[in-house]
């Protein structure tokens, strides 16, 4: 649990996702489209997918936690409300790049109201950019020099995001740590699959090859496959606190509506 931040008696659990990449060396700081890593992906990115091949995704990323500190992992967690995003850094071109991410989450998840803010008081998710040689320092601000050395022996993460939750399973608080100096490439993937995770989606998988909630997939940007995910999540008949079999009743007609936001938002073909 974040050390920041001393939760309520009601609070009850700090959940984390990690991630570790292969750094791919860029030259300049550029857009998301710019990047050759980037684009080479999205030309060959898979864009059809199978009822099943979704809600297998769905369940394996919204239930559970790669690593849990606490609390029960057995239900849905999300925010139930706007989320707003707060940068703690010195770098304003990190900055500009992770202000494109969020937007970018905002304009291809339906029912989710995200956004940035210029003070940290009144923002629920906390981004703090460091560098590399100071990442081990900062999770241990965060969770403590225990839990930070069983991190960093388990995966040896390169970015990493916690959130907490309330007795209802709605996250009341999420922090992502990002990396500023492992190339664009790096940051861009980091910046997504953290905030994503950020949001609720913390567990990943191995077993799903077109999810960046897994460890052996880099994207760096905002997929079709993930943003199904997130926009099941985010359907406001998709509760917190809701069990598999509560979701499992909801679903289909869920499935159908977000069916046609993603294929609308990404001018799919029928």
């Amino acid at each position: 649990m974040s050390a920041l931040d001393p939760p309520s008696p009601g609070l009850r659990v700090a959940l984390l996702a990690l991630a570790t990449f292969t750094c791919v060396p860029d030259t300049a700081t550029m857009a998301a489209g710019e990047l050759p890593a980037i684009a080479s992906r999205q030309r060959a990115e898979k864009k059809s997918f199978t009822d099943n091949e979704i809600v297998e995704g769905f369940f394996k990323t919204a239930f559970g936690a790669e690593y849990h500190l606490a609390g029960r992992v057995d239900r849905i967690r999300k925010f139930d409300g706007p989320v707003r995003v707060y940068a703690e850094s010195d770098r304003a071109d990190r900055k500009a790049q992770l202000a494109k991410v969020v937007a970018d989450i905002g304009k291809r998840v339906q029912h989710l109201d995200i956004a940035m803010i210029d003070t940290n008081e009144a923002a629920n998710v906390r981004v703090k950019l460091v560098r590399d040689r100071d990442l081990f320092r900062t999770i241990s601000s965060f969770y403590g020099v225990e839990k930070a050395r069983e991190i960093r022996s388990s995966l040896d993460p390169q970015c990493l995001s916690g959130f907490r939750k309330n007795d209802n399973f709605e996250i009341e608080h999420s922090d992502v740590i990002l990396t500023v100096d492992n190339g664009d490439f790096v940051f861009l993937d980091c910046a997504y699959e953290e905030l994503l995770q950020s949001l609720g989606p913390i567990n990943d998988t191995a077993s799903v090859p077109w999810t960046m909630f897994n460890d052996n997939v880099s994207m760096g940007y905002f997929d079709v496959y993930d943003q199904y995910l997130l926009n099941l999540l985010y359907d406001p008949r998709i509760k917190a606190g809701m069990t598999v079999a509560e979701v499992k009743a909801v679903l289909p007609a869920v499935l159908t509506d977000v069916r046609a936001w993603v294929r609308q938002v990404n001018d799919l073909k029928e």
